[in-house]
């Protein structure tokens, strides 16, 4: 059964995990500020889609690999978080420029970035994340029932997962993009991009420190 007595439970507990602050939404933040909330939204869907592919990577099994295996899983760690330094990097360099950021809603702004940029950098920042392999790992097996198809359910579940998440982190980009012409002002954006930076790489670096679970 796809709704059973442990459905509602999984969507108090996928809810409070949406709404905490973390890298997902630091990045949603980030490109909306940057290319406006067409780019926001992207970004929001493309960082939830990675949720699919540890669903089934969780009930196909490869996660437990990924995990027994120290190599497998040190190599994914260190992808993961060189990612996140190259995002904030970049962030940081942009904060040394001092480019203004675009207009956030503009047609001029949705055309300064494209739109493969924020699809690369959600679905990337997700799939490439092993705390969401583990997360998922250890998390979903307790709302499948012995009886219950793996695959299909964990499906499922993403698919709740990604409802709720992307309600969440699309509202924020509706907010932020109602302050687009204050975002788009150089000190502010030289500000935000020197934080959403910093705590990028900060996030990347605790990343490739952590010791294997």
């Amino acid at each position: 059964m796809l709704i059973d007595a442990q459905f509602f439970p999984f969507v108090l507990a996928i809810t409070l995990l949406s709404i905490t602050p973390g890298v997902d939404t630091l990045l949603v933040i980030r490109n909306t500020a940057r290319g406006g909330v067409r780019d926001g939204v992207v970004t929001s869907l493309a960082i939830c889609c990675g949720l699919f592919v540890h669903a089934a990577v969780s009930a196909l099994g490869i996660s437990l690999i990924l995990l027994q295996s120290a190599w497998a899983f040190g190599v994914l760690k260190l992808l993961g978080a060189g990612y996140l330094v190259w995002l904030g990097i970049q962030s940081l360099l942009s904060a040394r420029r001092g480019n203004p950021l675009p207009v956030a809603g503009l047609e001029t702004a949705r055309r300064d970035v494209s739109l493969w940029l924020p699809v690369r950098e959600g679905f990337l920042s997700n799939v490439l994340n092993p705390k969401t392999i583990v997360f998922y790992m250890a998390f979903l097996p307790q709302f499948i029932a012995p009886g219950d198809p793996a695959l299909l359910k964990s499906l499922w579940l993403a698919l709740v997962h990604f409802v709720i998440a992307n309600i969440w982190q699309i509202a924020i980009v509706l907010m932020i993009g109602k302050a687009g012409h204050w975002l788009a002002r150089r000190s502010v954006s030289r500000t935000l991009d020197s934080v959403t930076g910093t705590v990028l790489v900060i996030f990347g670096i605790k990343l490739a420190l952590q010791q294997r679970p």
